[in-house]
C-alpha cells in the first residue's frame, strides 16, 4: 500500500499535469483523507500557518472568505478569528473532514463560519463569491479560482512544509498558470518550513 503522503503527491502532480484525470483520481483521495480525519490534528503542526499568517498581513479586511481544502477546518477558524466581521466558507472533498471540522468548531464561531463538502473543480459557488480565497496544502483548479475570486479579491495559496509537502505546486507553475486565468500582483512568502504565494484577481 503507497503512504498517504505518497499517494497524495502522485495524485497532485498528475492532476497539475493533467487535469482530466481528476475525475478518477478523486474518489480514491477522498476514501484516503476520510480514513485520516480522525488524526489529522496529530499531523497539523504550528508552522501549518506561519507563512499563510505572513501573506495575510497587510491585506484589508474581506467580507466573505473561502479555505478550500479545509481539512480539519484549522485555517477556516484561524481566518475568522482573524477577520471577525467576516463570513468563513470552509470547502472539503473529504466528509470525513467536514464532520471532524463541525466537531471542533468553536462555539463562538458558528454564525460565520460553516463548513460544506465540496469539489474543488466544480463549486456550488456563484461567480466572484469570495474577497479572499486560502487553500493550505491543497491542489489548485485554476479556472475555478479564476471563477469565484472577486474581482481585486485576493487568492493565498500555502505550503505548511513547503516543497516538501506532499500536495504541492511550484510557485513558478502557479505564477504561469495564474497569470493567464487573470491574477498578477504576485508576492511569496516564506516562514521556514512553510511557503505561500499571494496573488490579486484583476
Amino acid at each position: 500500500m503507497i503512504a498517504p503522503q505518497r499517494f497524495a503527491r502522485l495524485v497532485t502532480d498528475a492532476v497539475v499535469r493533467r487535469p482530466a484525470v481528476w475525475r478518477v483520481l478523486r474518489r480514491p483521495l477522498r476514501r484516503m483523507f476520510d480514513g485520516l480525519a480522525p488524526t489529522w490534528g496529530t499531523r497539523i503542526g504550528p508552522h501549518h500557518l506561519w507563512a499563510l499568517d505572513l501573506a495575510l498581513d497587510d491585506l484589508p479586511a474581506p467580507g466573505r472568505v473561502l479555505d478550500l481544502g479545509t481539512g480539519t477546518g484549522v485555517v477556516a477558524v484561524a481566518l475568522a478569528e482573524r477577520y471577525p466581521e467576516a463570513e468563513v466558507v470552509g470547502i472539503d472533498l473529504s466528509p470525513g473532514m467536514i464532520e471532524e471540522a463541525g466537531r471542533k468548531l468553536p462555539p463562538e464561531l458558528a454564525g460565520r463560519v460553516r463548513f460544506e463538502v465540496g469539489d474543488a473543480s466544480a463549486l456550488d459557488c456563484p461567480d466572484g463569491a469570495f474577497e479572499l480565497v486560502v487553500l493550505s496544502n491543497m491542489i489548485p483548479f485554476y479556472d475555478e479560482l479564476a471563477r469565484i475570486v472577486a474581482p481585486r479579491g485576493t487568492l493565498v495559496l500555502s505550503s505548511s512544509r513547503g516543497s516538501e509537502t506532499p500536495i504541492y505546486v511550484a510557485p513558478e507553475r502557479l505564477r504561469r498558470e495564474l497569470e493567464g486565468r487573470g491574477f498578477a500582483e504576485f508576492a511569496e512568502f516564506s516562514a521556514e518550513p512553510a511557503t505561500a504565494l499571494r496573488a490579486t484577481r484583476e
